[in-house]
């Protein structure tokens, strides 16, 4: 494998995808981009009733099927109502550290598919006007959405289109430094996704094949919960989501992370010990740690009932579901142990 002359390929696919706005419910932009580029790439693709994008590759052997997934919805806000003075009051969706959004740039999209952009402020926003100008708190009933049009009113708002309803995507300020850091908002979890198509580009161009069947899955509802709930049958599954780093965890954002645990319970205790042996034996620079507030698709997988054995590894990610960051040597070493995990699943 030949990861850094793939790196302009991974850093270009993860700008596509985290350029398409794409919360929870309103992921069509993203699909699109994932569908476009899996077909680029040779690999024809279907939807799900709900939306999950899918794909297979043909294995070497046959005997069982395992399967990879990746999500590709991220956190946003929808509009809750209209102030009479036209601003627009939100609802969050997912878990987004709604403190960060104060002063973040915005885009609403209406029903009736025009959009518009805006910011969204605290509802004490100038320090020449409020006392409380620090104090506010940055929350649901705090904040709000100001539009940018010539709007004075509640009524102003309403002929624009705009309603109860309406998604309010914020912009997630990409950017790849010189020195190899993703930083964005929604690395969580389209970093990820980016290294799965980027391993079906290696897969391509080497002309390599799994061991196995394999379906890939790239999820559009794993931010509020049951992304993974209708995928195809395997008999393993490879959650691909962001690694933690932060207090008590030993995961940085040059290394992959495997998931022994998070919210919902341990992994597969033999899919866990696998990928910690691959990854030892092959120089994969990883992380074992203990997610204490997480969720993943395997666990949406098991509670839709599935007999399926699971494990979750990702790239190490700072400061989730604010202002994130990784590497691209924590992608690399990503791609390279779900290789791994694919020769000798």
């Amino acid at each position: 494998m030949h990861l850094e002359d793939c790196r302009e390929f991974l850093m270009n696919t993860a700008r596509r995808l985290l350029a398409a706005d794409s919360p929870s419910g309103f992921t069509q932009q993203a699909a699109a981009v994932v569908e476009q580029i899996a077909e680029e790439l040779g690999y024809p693709v279907r939807r799900t009733n709900k939306g999950n994008v899918i794909l297979s590759v043909r294995g070497r052997e046959r005997g069982k099927t395992v399967g990879l997934c990746a999500h590709i919805d991220t956190l946003g806000l929808m509009v809750r109502s209209i102030t009479a003075d036209g601003m627009l009051m939100i609802t969050k969706i997912g878990g987004p550290i709604l403190p960060t959004l104060d002063g973040e740039y915005c885009r609403i999209y209406t029903r009736d598919g025009r959009m518009y952009t805006g910011t969204i402020l605290s509802l004490s926003p100038a320090a020449h006007v409020f006392d409380d100008v620090l104090t506010r708190p940055r929350d649901e009933k705090n904040l709000a959405v100001r539009i940018d049009e010539p709007v004075r009113d509640k009524a102003g708002v309403e002929a624009l289109g705009i309603c109860a309803g309406d998604f309010v995507c914020f912009d997630p300020k990409t950017q790849v430094t010189g020195s190899g850091f993703l930083k964005s908002r929604f690395i969580d979890d389209k970093g990820s996704a980016a290294c799965l198509l980027t391993l079906l580009k290696l897969l391509r161009d080497t002309g390599a094949a799994p061991r196995y069947d394999t379906e890939l899955c790239f999820t559009v509802h794993e931010e509020v919960g049951h992304g993974g709930c209708v995928m195809p049958a395997v008999d393993e599954l490879l959650a691909v989501d962001m690694g933690c780093v932060g207090e008590d965890l030993n995961c940085t954002e040059y290394q992959v992370s495997i998931c022994a645990k998070d919210n919902n319970g341990p992994y597969d205790y033999g899919m866990v010990s696998r990928l910690v042996e691959l990854a030892r034996a092959n120089g994969v620079d990883y992380a074992v740690d203990i997610y204490p507030h997480y969720g993943s698709d395997v666990a949406a997988f098991w509670k839709a009932g599935n007999d399926t054995r699971g494990a979750l590894i990702g790239p190490g990610v700072h400061a989730s579901h604010g202002m994130e960051r990784t590497h691209f040597d924590g992608m690399k070493h990503t791609i390279h142990l779900v290789w791994l995990y694919l020769e000798c699943a």
